[in-house]
């Protein structure tokens, strides 16, 4: 849709950047060896954190607001911390809850319970009343470790609700200090297919499902994704502000940092404002990221020093074409590691060559395919098979499910079950149903689009809203965008809505706006309606709220809403009459 979108990725592309890869061939040769491990082998997180310790002891593995705490002092602690919950019961195949905001501890208890061979059990620590009744009952901790700082939150869980035993941070440090620092004998025969963590999805919307980690598919992101896409050197620091609860934290940034024996510096919560001075601050030369969090961080104001930073690297997911180069030009990034993943999903694709505009690639099995645009779901030919699309087109991503790329599913059977496709395109195969629709960009590569159940129909066309909210953030006056389809009737499909925070100072311009966005969109994609607000909400890891603005509709009582009467009227405020006249096909012109 965009011009700014990137469709193909040819040969040239490819071999503009393997030049600059042959000193990294030794690091590109163990992850290759790391993909060719089995689930039952003797291998495990807690095994792979304990031996990197052995090798370098004095080497930082935590920096936390410009302390740092070595791999042996971590080692040691995370034994004491082990040693602890053993004594409150907690055993092989168990789950350990933990409850806390960013901090080292709350990092170093996900790797007591991986030691033991149990899982961590990582909640939302903004989750309240019957939301995290719910996902404490998901969850059937033996233990639940809770920061200080988020007992309040148990004070509102329902009357009644009995949860699991309950330990302090502060009371686990004071155990702690008697506890065996020595290293659990069971970590060295814990399993690489044993559950290791519980990650919350953070959907806008519903009661949260918790999406099994295992050991093997951690193992799996260390060699994938760590080694042969990020590969950090030892003396990199890769900062991380996202929640511990997020995928790209746990896994992604975690397995790149013990892959190569690097240094994690742990944020405690993402402020645009302060970033920069953050990665200064904990000597940061790599951080991960989510594409919101770029889109703030480029909305600050621009100053002469953006780019006097050590940063050659970042990783992360849905850094938008639009954005991409202004970016990283601003801000003096050498190379993005963009990768394209899920909690749930058993593959990932990772930009491994540093093309722009790409989530990369995967050399696991997978498919896009056609789908039904009304069901969502993958779409059969007469022979009741899939159908692959052709290079440059969008459609939904499937990931084979294997032996060596197994799906874990969720703690709800049904809900597992309901993200399989089965018989695909031989009758004993089976396929896990991503919903994200991605553009088949060639030689293995692909860019993620838009979520299936966002992308919405109008005029008879798929509009993704990602790249609509891409063309609306890059008008100068736009500071975020949210659109959406919204439904008009006696007409079919969805009318693109937006919902636009300005930015301070900033004002709403119908004619100029109207005339950037068809400058950058077809006009079928360009939203009807433009809703101006004050602030708009997210989740705690940066989602916005897309499904509560879209049953609101255009109906929006007292906030100030226009609508576009075309190419050349641009838009106007909003009037009683004009969802008729689009039903009506006068509105809008050109």
């Amino acid at each position: 849709m965009s011009s700014e979108a990137r469709s193909t990725v040819g040969l040239l592309d490819l071999a503009a950047k393997l030049p600059s890869m042959i000193t990294e061939v030794p690091i590109l040769a163990r992850g290759a060896a790391g993909l060719t491990r089995k689930p039952s082998a003797k291998e495990s997180i807690g095994l792979i954190f304990q031996k990197a310790a052995h090798a370098h002891p004095s080497r930082p593995f935590i920096r936390f607001e410009g302390h740092a705490t070595s791999y042996a002092e971590a080692n040691e602690l995370v034994n004491r911390y082990a040693d602890v919950l053993r004594g409150r019961g907690v055993d092989r195949g168990d789950v350990v809850g933990v409850l806390a905001k960013n901090t080292p501890e709350a990092l170093l208890v996900a790797l007591a319970a991986v030691k033991l061979g149990a899982a961590a059990g990582m909640l939302n620590y903004n989750q309240r009343d019957d939301v995290l009744a719910h996902s404490l009952t998901l969850l059937d901790a033996r233990v639940l470790v809770v920061a200080d700082e988020c007992e309040e939150a148990l004070e509102s869980l329902p009357a009644g609700f009995t949860g699991p035993d309950q330990l302090l941070v502060s009371e686990l440090s004071d155990l702690a200090k008697t506890a065996d620092p020595a290293n659990p004998a069971v970590t060295a025969e814990v399993l690489a297919k044993e559950k290791a963590f519980y990650i919350f999805t953070s959907g806008t919307t519903g009661m949260p499902k918790a999406s099994l980690m295992t050991h093997f598919r951690w193992l799996k992101s260390m060699s994938g994704l760590g080694l042969m896409g990020v590969r950090l050197r030892g003396s990199d620091t890769l900062y991380c502000c996202l929640p511990l609860y997020h995928n790209n934290a746990l896994t992604v940034s975690l397995s790149s940092v013990l892959a190569s024996g690097a240094t994690i510096a742990i944020g405690r919560q993402f402020s645009a404002s302060r970033f920069w001075d953050d990665i200064a601050l904990n000597k940061a030369t790599a951080f991960t990221y989510i594409g919101e969090l770029c889109r703030y961080l480029l909305n600050q104001p621009a100053k002469p020093t953006d780019s006097d930073n050590a940063v050659r690297l970042m990783v992360g997911n849905g850094l938008r074409p639009e954005i991409w180069a202004e970016f990283t030009a601003r801000f003096g990034i050498p190379r993005v590691a963009e990768f394209y993943g899920a909690s749930e999903c058993n593959i990932a694709f990772v930009n491994a060559l540093n093309v722009d505009k790409t989530a990369g690639i995967c050399p696991l099995p997978h498919a896009v395919v056609e789908f039904d645009e009304n069901t969502g779901k993958a779409l059969r030919g007469a022979d009741g098979r899939l159908r692959k699309v052709s290079t440059g087109q969008v459609g939904l991503l499937l990931s084979k499910v294997t032996d060596r790329a197994p799906f874990d599913g969720y703690t709800d059977e049904a809900a597992s079950n309901s993200k399989l496709v089965r018989g695909g395109f031989k009758d004993d195969d089976t396929w896990f149903d991503t919903g994200d629709l991605v553009r088949k960009q060639g030689w293995g590569h692909v860019a993620f689009v838009d979520r299936l159940g966002d992308t919405f129909r109008w005029k008879g066309e798929n509009v993704a809203t990602t790249e609509v909210e891409g063309a609306l953030s890059s008008h100068p006056a736009v500071e975020e965008a949210v659109v959406y389809g919204v439904e008009i009737p006696g007409t079919d499909g969805r009318a693109g809505m937006a919902a636009v925070k300005l930015r301070d100072g900033g004002s709403f311009e119908g004619t100029e706006v109207a005339a950037h966005l068809y400058g950058k969109l077809p006009n079928y994609a360009v939203p009807l309606f433009i809703r101006i607000v004050d602030s708009l909400e997210h989740t705690s890891t940066f989602k916005s709220r897309k499904v509560e603005l879209r049953n609101e509709g255009y109906d929006v009582g007292a906030d100030t809403l226009h609508v576009l009467e075309g190419r050349e009227g641009g838009y106007v405020d909003s009037y009683d009459e004009y969802v008729g006249k689009v039903a009506a096909g006068s509105v809008p012109k050109g």
